[in-house]
């Protein structure tokens, strides 16, 4: 059984509220839990089957009837989520890479919909669970705090926080401002080089000249001035290559081969 899940709006900085539950926001794969007829399956957020995945937590001790949402990780050599790691585990059922199933709510509960009740009750049912497991935890949150909870991700340089309000119920399949993510950008100057034909994506580089990657999101009035400011130097069948831009982008971090991860624009340079 599939239920879609719970979206989460953005915001850019982080607030203080006693009414809202703080929990570090996962750098890895959302990942839904189902147990009906005594049979696991797992779900990614696009209702895709992906139990042969993670076949680990098909063992996973909990009752009949019960539908867990969380995010599966894998964890890097600095003790830190590694998207990339996890990225390869799910491409590759021979990566030795061990994953972490980090629950974080439920929304069925003995084959009934707790979807209504406030996250507070939510997380009380799922702490019941006692699950014990390897491959899995339950992630409790903290109440308030954002603020420093985020200076604190900031410092060891992980992905972000989500705010959550305590009595919000579990919307399906809607992005609800109940939940708020507020993401921990790098900010990086970069050139623009070119872009391709089909979609326009920019092909951006750091200063030196070394590739940074692809920039997919730029806002429709700043591709405007773009292609104002652009002066093409050659062309292929894919792609366009222009006099260096220089801009600004915020991104995710660096990836292991040394381009920026989803890179999006900021502003340009004056």
């Amino acid at each position: 059984m599939f239920i879609s899940p719970m979206l989460l709006e953005s915001k850019k900085e982080p607030f203080d509220d006693d009414s809202y539950i703080t929990e570090l926001k996962f750098d890895g794969i959302r990942l839904e839990l189902s147990k009906f007829n005594n049979q696991i399956k797992l779900y990614s957020r696009h209702k895709n089957d992906v139990s042969r995945k993670f076949q680990e937590l098909l063992n996973l001790d909990v009752p009949d009837g019960t539908v867990l949402d969380g995010e599966v990780i894998v964890m890097g050599a600095d003790g830190s989520p590694d998207f990339e790691a996890v990225m390869e585990r799910f491409m590759s059922n021979n990566s030795p890479h061990k994953i972490i199933y980090c629950i974080f709510d439920i929304v069925y509960s003995n084959g009934q919909s707790i979807a209504s009740m406030p996250l507070t009750q939510r997380k009380e049912v799922l702490k019941s669970l006692e699950i014990n497991h390897p491959n899995a935890f339950v992630l409790e949150g903290i109440k308030g705090n954002g603020v420093s909870y985020f200076n604190t991700v900031k410092e060891k340089g992980l992905e972000g926080i989500v705010l959550k309000k305590a009595n919000s119920a579990y919307d399906i399949g809607r992005r609800s401002k109940s939940w708020i993510k507020i993401i921990n950008y790098d900010f990086t100057e970069v050139l623009i080089n070119g872009y391709t034909r089909k979609d326009i994506k920019f092909l951006l580089s750091f200063q030196d000249g070394t590739p940074a990657g692809v920039m997919e999101f730029m806002p429709k009035s700043e591709r405007h001035k773009f292609h104002l400011m652009k002066k093409l130097t050659s062309e292929t069948e894919d792609f366009v290559f222009i006099e260096p831009i220089h801009c600004k982008v915020k991104h995710r971090f660096m990836t292991k081969h040394g381009k920026l991860r989803l890179p999006s624009f900021v502003s340009w340079r004056e």
